[in-house]
Formats: structure tokens, sequence, C-alpha cells
């Protein structure tokens, strides 16, 4: 069996002793506390989107390493790993309309992407203009109501138990139903392509900066 693709533990770990750094001299240097820092190290905790950013910025380091593996294809033979997508080691991207929790974000190049989101955006004002991304993605509603605006078809109103399945390259934006106050839904987007991540959070860029 092959094996398995680095975690983000070990990819801070081998870049640190890469650059011959001590725990403490990579903790002033990206501006993260050493207990933190150990405890990611070892798999037992992850970052926030806000701190990944810190990161990247501060150890000039792409977005894009954080989360997945570049380089040559992903094995076809069974790796046999696994994550266990803890609601509380999410890593957390919040905007005023919406808030996104990345599940099992220690695997690395992935082929599917997990996110929770809880939708608070009520208008596509609020939302600003659909967006547009590769792959296909698959929406089910935890809680509350959501109209699902795409660039093709009418407005759907899906509530509780309900699902989609889109395709991402065709415009879209998820809004919250009148008479709800913020939705919840479990998203999965999916991609064979490396670039779906990096997509993701330039769209986050974009409603950030919107807001």
């Amino acid at each position: 069996m092959s094996a398995s693709l680095p975690t983000l533990g070990e990819l801070l770990r081998n870049l640190r002793n890469r650059e011959g750094w001590t725990l403490k001299q990579m903790s002033d240097k990206s501006g993260i506390p050493v207990s933190t820092l150990s405890k990611v190290e070892h798999d037992r905790l992850t970052l926030t989107y806000d701190k990944l950013v810190q990161v990247s910025q501060r150890l000039g380091l792409r977005m894009s390493e954080l989360f997945a593996e570049k380089g040559e294809e992903a094995p076809s033979t069974v790796t046999a790993r696994r994550s266990i997508g803890k609601f509380d080691e999410a890593v957390r991207v919040e905007t005023p309309n919406y808030d996104y929790y990345y599940l099992c974000t220690e695997l690395r190049r992935k082929r599917m992407i997990p996110v929770i989101t809880k939708i608070r955006a009520k208008s596509s004002q609020e939302f600003g203009d659909l967006v547009r991304h590769v792959g296909e993605e698959f929406v089910f509603v935890l809680d509350g109501t959501i109209v699902v605006n795409t660039e093709f078809y009418d407005p759907v109103v899906l509530t509780k138990g309900q699902s989609i399945y889109i395709d991402s390259t065709m415009g879209h934006a998820y809004l919250a139903a009148e008479g709800c106050d913020e939705a919840e839904v479990l998203g999965v987007m999916s991609s064979a392509e490396d670039e779906l991540l990096h997509s993701l959070m330039s769209i986050h860029e974009e409603q950030r900066n919107a807001a």
C-alpha cells in the first residue's frame, strides 16, 4: 500500500525541520503560539482560515499548499486514509452573510470538499453576483429553509431534509428564505482538478471585500 499523503501537521513540521527552526522560532515567524503549533504538528488541532492566511503570508507559502498537495496524481491504489469531521475542529471562514466550516482539512489533495454553511443572506443584493467554480456540488438542508438561485433555472425553495445537486460551473447562489433568519446546510463540492479549493477561497475573499 502506498504511503498516505501528508497532513497539515506534517507539512508544517517538515517545513520547520527543513529550515532548522525550533518551535519557538517558527512561532515567532508565524505569530502562532508554540502550544498551538505543537498540537497542529501532532494532528491534534487544526487552524482557522484566518490563521492559515496568517501562516501562509508570514512563512511565504501558498494557501493551496496548506490544503492540497501539488505534484503527482493521486495514487489509484487504496490508501486506507480517513478523517473524522469534527465541527469544533473545522476550518472556519466567517463573512457577514455566511459562516463556512470546512471539515476533514487535515486530509490533503481531496477529490471532495465537505463544508457546513450557515446562510444569512436573504436577497441577491446581499449575496452579490452568482458564483461559479469548477466541479459539481451537492447541498443538503440541515435546518431552516433556503432559496437556490441558478443561472438557467427558476429559483427553487428547499426545506429541512431536502437537497440539490448542481453543476458548479453554472452560476448559483444560496439564500435564506423569507422568514428564516439563518439556515444551515451541508455541502459537498467535488472536482478532479486541484484548483477547486483555490476557487472556493477566492469566492470567500470576494464576499468579505464586498461586505
